[in-house]
């Protein structure tokens, strides 16, 4: 039984550097910019910081463009995602409203706080209803962890992803990803929302 406990130690430490060496799902990083060349797998992105950002895609990644919507097109059950301003009222007012294919339903579901705007609430949740008040559409979600609403203003844009593919990563496109961070430095991402005729991803 000795002999037993102590092989089983020794298996144990020879697995624990095996286990260790795992690479950790990368850290996500939020890339946002426009194409300056797509050759291979790599993308070129100029950020609006002027630093450049190569990224590598995945060899089955996905690429969506987007097009403009109306409020009265989102329905009962659609996947949708808004990032949102919360008021003085107390109430979220969004800025922008996207509507996601079924593809990606359950894509980040829930609420949090959103660092693009002070103040700012990012939800993605399954619409509940549709409806009009005096400041505009209120839309009424559901997630997992709880149930929102927000208002949409006349002239908040309203956006569908749509499917793409790599002809629409060609110079000067703007494109919208969050790419994981390698052990390296490097980025990797399995999705990129690009620019489609004239219309750009919210950045």
């Amino acid at each position: 039984m000795r002999r037993l406990a102590i092989a089983a130690i020794f298996i144990t430490l020879l697995a624990g550097p095996v286990l260790a060496q795992s690479p950790p799902d990368g850290t996500p990083t939020r890339v946002a910019g426009t194409v300056e060349k797509f050759e291979g797998l790599t993308l070129a992105v100029a950020q609006a910081d002027g630093q450049k950002q190569p990224i590598t895609l995945t060899p089955d990644a996905k690429i969506f463009g987007v097009e403009r919507r109306k409020l009265t097109d989102i329905k009962a059950g659609d996947y949708v995602a808004s990032g949102g301003v919360r008021g003085t009222d107390g109430k979220i007012h969004a800025v922008e409203v996207r509507i996601f294919p079924e593809e990606l339903r359950g894509t980040g579901e829930g609420q949090r706080p959103w660092d693009v705007r002070p103040e700012g609430v990012m939800t993605n949740a399954t619409v509940g209803t549709v409806s009009q008040a005096s400041e505009g559409g209120v839309i009424r979600v559901t997630y997992k962890d709880g149930q929102s609403e927000y208002t949409v203003g006349p002239d908040v844009p309203v956006l569908a992803y749509v499917a793409g593919d790599t002809t629409l990563l060609k110079p000067g496109a703007a494109i919208l990803t969050t790419a994981r961070k390698q052990a390296d430095g490097s980025l990797v991402t399995n999705r990129v929302t690009a620019e489609k005729d004239g219309v750009k991803p919210p950045m």
